[in-house]
């Protein structure tokens, strides 16, 4: 009696047939667009098809981090950018990172949490593991940020309202070819004595006519919850 052969299985082709981790994450993860919920995120998510760099103001729970994580991610996950680099001004106000334990990016990373987590979600912990290893997502302190260069990437400097006009000049001026920049803040929260970078960055667009969309979020653009826009509200009422 012939012995039968045993069934030879897909996972048993030869494992140099086999996509790359990074590739089958990005593969097997088949995620629905970004469906805007106000008329000013649909702008925002239009901006961000065609425009290089994007100026995005308001107050919070507008959707300005998720939009940009989830945008950042989708890209990264179809290969059409090298990276994601996210960056802020030093925190908190007034103290350098030096006061904290740990390396720069230890010290930062607590900061920059609800662009790491909606990144995290949208790629899925396993992907986006993978790509923090890789490089392919680097959390970069500002005070460093001086002397790098950054090509074929996203990079999104959160809170820009904390950052002073040579800083923010200093920012702008490490972005390399074939990089799209976000910068979101809310100028109406600035925990600067000196004028603003993001202040100096709005008025340089607008009288040089820049082709840089300023997407701005108001109050009625809150779709965190209802208690955020209460508060929110409350605080801006009384000039807090």
């Amino acid at each position: 009696m012939k012995k039968r052969r045993p069934t030879r299985f897909q996972d048993d082709h030869d494992i140099s047939t086999r996509r790359p981790v990074r590739q089958r994450h990005q593969v097997e993860r088949e995620l629905p667009p970004i469906r805007p919920m106000t008329p000013h995120q649909s702008d925002y998510l239009d901006a961000l098809r065609v425009a290089e760099q994007i100026i995005v103001l308001g107050p919070a729970g507008t959707g300005k981090t998720y939009i940009a994580g989830t945008h950042a991610a989708d890209r990264l996950r179809k290969r059409e950018i090298r990276k994601i680099v996210i960056t802020r001004p030093n925190v908190p106000a007034g103290r350098s990172l030096g006061f904290f334990p740990g390396t720069l990016e230890e010290k930062i990373a607590p900061w920059v949490v609800p662009l790491t987590e909606t990144i995290k979600e949208r790629m899925g912990a396993g992907a986006f593991d993978v790509a923090v290893k890789a490089g392919d997502i680097e959390i970069v302190p500002f005070e460093v940020m001086r002397g790098r260069t950054f090509d074929n990437a996203i990079v999104i400097l959160d809170e820009a309202q904390n950052t002073t006009p040579a800083e923010i000049k200093m920012f702008l001026t490490r972005i390399g070819d074939g990089t799209q920049v976000i910068i979101n803040g809310d100028v109406s929260q600035t925990d600067l004595r000196e004028t603003s970078g993001l202040r100096t960055v709005i008025h340089l667009t607008k009288s040089n006519s820049l082709p840089i969309p300023i997407i701005e979020f108001e109050l009625d653009d809150i779709v965190r919850s209802g208690i955020c826009g209460m508060w929110v509200r409350a605080f801006e009422g009384a000039g807090i």
